[in-house]
């Protein structure tokens, strides 16, 4: 007995598609910058106002999903597992003291 199997979509036409669009996104993100004189590359260049969004939105959905709820919802307020509110990062000067006043040392973080 002959056993025929029926079409299934083939994954790799789905799979085209998706990169067609990203290229598409990508080209549109370059038109774009280069028409308001934006460079590519460099500290104010598109690749790192991309890449710091692409990280902080991963990030925001990471805790979002950790936590069960959504940034600023009421869901979360006043209990233990909550977003209790943003931090700078960085160091606030050069006596090494982050900031907070004590300074750092051994087995101390900043």
């Amino acid at each position: 007995m002959a056993a025929t199997l029926e079409a299934v979509p083939s994954t790799k036409t789905a799979e085209k598609k998706t990169e067609s669009s990203e290229v598409d996104a990508a080209r549109e993100l370059v038109r774009m910058a280069r028409e308001q004189g934006l460079s590519l590359t460099g500290p104010d260049g598109l690749l790192k106002q991309l890449t710091k969004t692409v990280i902080e939105t991963a990030l925001d959905e990471e805790m979002t999903e950790h936590l069960g709820y959504e940034k600023h919802d009421t869901a979360g307020k006043q209990t233990a597992n909550s977003r209790n509110g943003v931090r700078e990062n960085g160091v606030d000067g050069d006596d090494r003291t982050g900031g907070g006043g004590r300074a750092a040392g051994p087995g101390r973080h900043v």
